[in-house]
């Protein structure tokens, strides 16, 4: 699942690829919105770790659960 994260006073949105489901990716803002100073978290694919303070979270994309083929798809 593709996530879109933006980051007040940053021109670049970050994009992360992750295993989680839409819900639980809600799941996870909602605890971290929960909190005063509550820090959102995501693991990519990779096993790395991307941490955002609420405070400094513009808006999240969640993207579609099955990925788009890319490409010219046609056989002939």
């Amino acid at each position: 699942m593709e996530v879109k994260i933006g980051v007040r006073s940053v021109h670049r949105e970050l994009v992360v690829e992750t295993e989680l489901t839409a819900e639980q990716v809600e799941e996870e803002l909602g605890k971290s919105l929960s909190t005063d100073r509550g820090i959102f978290t995501l693991t990519d694919v990779k096993g790395r770790k991307v941490l955002i303070p609420i405070s400094s979270l513009g808006f999240i994309e969640i993207g579609e659960e099955e990925a788009r083929p890319v490409g010219f798809g046609g056989t002939l």
